[in-house]
């Protein structure tokens, strides 16, 4: 008999099962997937180098561990796939509370079951989905919701006297036992119940209120926080870092490429009545602009620039696109810069100002942001291209109006008119012949905004009339550049 088919302590004696802690088998299981070389956290990105050899390491000696970043650095994503260390089912005994191991019961209630039923005590299997138990710190958690309290309609109807520990009404934590018990935001844990967890760090048991017991709990314990909150909202009490093994630092994606990828893995693009093609000079103007900002100074970099900005960004820039190829009836919506400046929502309500930058105020900011990245787009991707057809066209009296809310076929027309511009995004592979009238558009787009960018032309807000009874649409007009006038956004 398999030891998951085991229904009684008997029968999971006779299968071979043997008392494992938890950290000893996720240690095991994590050896095995290192030697035939396992993915082991699926879909976290940039972090190869990094941060899952400290966690690798940590689990290895088998520690608690905290992992401290800033938001959006996916570290609740990492600890909750610490699960996939655990074994697929465990055996506890029946109607155990506590995950009582049935060769070593830690509990009272698990203690009776096998002195009054010996080997027929009955056996249940717990998959490892359960045994993962997340908290997220808040000022008004207690010592009762962590670790427990007495509970007077238990001792009421069990007919037991408050001393009993059958009376107790476990917290998280020892309902955790077995397992991995997670608090997310630890700095804003209120100091007394920091100080709740030192036993179990130490020791690994607990005591529940007055009572004359103590639990030998077997968890691993793991923790969240961010370096803002140390100030901020609280702090982690000295004894409790002191008692966690190791503290790992998370970071955003340090290479472009990386960052692009997990946009791209994360943001939620295919649309079930559109298709959807976005550019790849798009996808990496979206990420500059998250790159742009952790770097900018106006910017509050200790609350930093989350991963989720691109990610919600890339979402809008979809959806703006979208709604425009539902209006022209297009097949095929096609993203442009246009549609980057559609979602500035998406970027200032993600960005903490500092004092100057409140100043310049949060949409002005952005759209320097968005600026900025188009302008590194087209270096990178159309270095050394000749553009001085184009800013001739626009220095002799050249002009031109595009409406935001335009189809692509006619933005391709009025960049046609544009001396030079067609030509250029084919000879740098932004578009070719063969692309779709999309795809030239947002190339044109590009290569335009990137030259207001670089102060070479100039552009303003203006109305493009679509047709009389329509009205004026929101668009932009491209001219000559004014040095005395400066950028006119």
């Amino acid at each position: 008999m398999s030891q998951s088919h085991a229904g009684t302590l008997g029968e999971l004696k006779a299968s071979g099962y043997e008392h494992r802690s938890v950290k000893d088998e996720m240690r095991t299981n994590l050896v095995r997937k290192l030697k035939v070389g396992e993915e082991l956290f699926p879909g976290v990105q940039g972090y190869e180098e990094t941060v899952v050899p400290q966690i690798v390491n940590a689990v290895l000696a088998r520690h608690d561990f905290i992992l401290l970043g800033l938001r959006g650095q996916a570290k609740s994503r990492i600890l909750r796939q610490l699960g996939l260390l655990l074994d697929d089912h465990i055996p506890i005994i029946a109607g155990s509370e506590v995950n009582d191991d049935p060769l070593r019961p830690i509990s009272k209630y698990g203690r009776q079951a096998i002195s009054e039923h010996g080997d027929a005590t009955p056996i249940e299997w717990v998959d490892r989905d359960a045994r993962y138990v997340e908290k997220l710190a808040t000022p008004d958690v207690t010592i009762a919701d962590m670790i427990g309290d007495v509970d007077p309609i238990k001792a009421a109807r069990g007919g037991h006297i408050l001393g009993d520990e059958l009376t107790i009404h476990y917290g998280l934590v020892p309902r955790a036992n077995r397992g991995i018990f997670a608090i997310n935001e630890l700095p804003d844990l209120s100091g007394k119940i920091q100080v709740g967890l030192f036993n179990i760090l130490q020791e690994g048991d607990v005591q529940v209120k007055g009572y004359p017991i103590r639990l030998s709990l077997d968890v691993l314990m793991v923790f969240t926080a961010n370096p803002e909150d140390y100030t901020a909202r609280g702090k982690i009490i000295t004894p409790l870092k002191d008692r966690i093994g190791a503290e790992i630092r998370t970071h955003y994606p340090e290479d472009l490429e990386v960052g692009v990828e997990i946009t791209r893995q994360e943001a939620w693009v295919a649309r079930e009545d559109t298709c959807v093609e976005v550019p790849e000079f798009l996808q990496e103007t979206v990420e500059r602009v998250a790159f742009i900002a952790r770097d900018d100074k106006r910017i509050d970099q200790r609350s930093g620039v989350s991963q989720r900005m691109p990610i919600t960004v890339m979402e809008t820039v979809v959806s703006n696109a979208e709604r425009r190829a539902l209006q022209h009836g297009e097949g095929v919506a096609v993203p442009r810069i246009a549609d980057v400046y559609a979602a500035l929502p998406a970027i200032t309500g993600k960005m903490e100002l500092e004092y100057e930058g409140e100043l310049h105020g949060a949409d002005r900011i952005a759209r320097e942001l968005i600026q900025q990245g188009c302008s590194q787009t087209f270096d990178v991707r159309a270095a050394g291209a000749d553009v001085d057809d184009i800013i001739d066209y626009f220095e002799t009296g050249g002009a031109l109006q595009v409406g935001d809310d335009s189809s692509a076929a006619a933005c391709v027309q009025g960049f046609g008119t544009v001396t030079g511009l067609l030509d250029l995004i084919q000879n740098v592979g932004l578009a070719s012949t063969s692309s779709s009238d999309g795809q030239r558009a947002a190339a044109c787009e590009l290569v335009l905004e990137a030259l207001v960018a670089q102060r070479r032309i100039s552009r303003n807000h203006a109305g493009y009339a679509r047709a009389p009874h329509q009205g004026p649409t929101p668009g932009k007009g491209y001219q000559g550049f004014d040095p005395m006038g400066g950028l006119n956004i």
